[in-house]
């Protein structure tokens, strides 16, 4: 039985997660964390000191996931990250922690199987096309950008290669920030409208033709549901990081 601790355990995803655990026969919820339900604990800290548990589920939010995910490393408790914020740095700082404590982390910045192949095909795409860039949208009211998904998919591409640039960024004439940001090599552009939740398109290109590859969520948590219980069931036996939910398919 797989000990389970949810951060986030009232929100969106998190509430659709804790609720799959407790259907689940090899899995059991032993605590939530929440800051506005009475009945939850009020800090990832506070809970895995309470409790036994062996994986912390975090769905919380872009400023207190590094907090969330280093406290439960540091008392030896292995973590599925769902939430968007962890930078390249920080997850090398995490996967560091991990060995140290020989713990797993297991992240994606998309825990839907659709997104997950959304990185498989966008690499193996860069394999053949020079050039691409990468279209970040998401809901009006989201704080952070890129989206994880969005940094995700940078960072998996630039495991491939850099894309080529006619122009580099650097020499754009008029307003540089045009270009969008410089996300491992690549150009990445984040839109915040109403009506998205989230979305990531890569577009790569070639003379004469061009290939897009993109993924878009829906307005219910269900997708992400069976994704993060395969990463729970990874945790148990691994040590360090594992990033992308694309690792776990083969």
């Amino acid at each position: 039985m797989i000990r389970i601790c949810v951060a986030g355990v009232t929100g969106w995803t998190g509430s659709a997660v804790a609720a799959a655990v407790r259907e689940a026969d090899d899995l059991e919820l032993v605590a939530g964390v929440s800051r506005r339900a009475a009945d939850c604990f009020s800090s990832v800290g506070e809970a895995l000191d309470a409790v036994e548990a062996d994986v912390l589920v975090d769905y919380t939010h872009a400023t207190v996931v590094k907090e969330n995910v280093l406290a439960a490393l540091e008392r030896g408790v292995g973590v599925v990250v769902g939430s968007s914020g962890l930078t390249a740095t920080d997850y090398e700082e995490l996967d560091a922690l991990a060995h140290d404590r020989a713990v797993a982390v297991v992240a994606a910045g998309n825990f839907s199987v659709t997104a997950a192949l959304l990185l498989r095909f966008a690499a193996e795409a860069a394999r053949h096309l020079d050039a691409w860039e990468v279209i970040d949208y998401a809901s009006f009211g989201k704080p952070d950008a890129p989206s994880g998904t969005a940094r995700e998919l940078a960072e998996r591409l630039a495991t491939v290669r850099a894309p080529a640039a006619k122009v580099p960024v650097e020499e754009t004439l008029g307003e540089r920030e045009a270009r969008g940001a410089t996300v491992a090599g690549t150009q990445v552009h984040s839109l915040r409208l109403p009506s998205f939740t989230v979305s990531t398109e890569a577009v790569f290109a070639g003379p004469g033709e061009r290939l897009s590859i993109r993924h878009d969520a829906g307005e219910s948590a269900e997708p992400y549901v069976a994704g993060t219980l395969l990463a729970i069931r990874a945790v148990p036996g691994r040590v360090g990081l594992t990033r992308g939910l694309d690792r776990l398919l083969d």
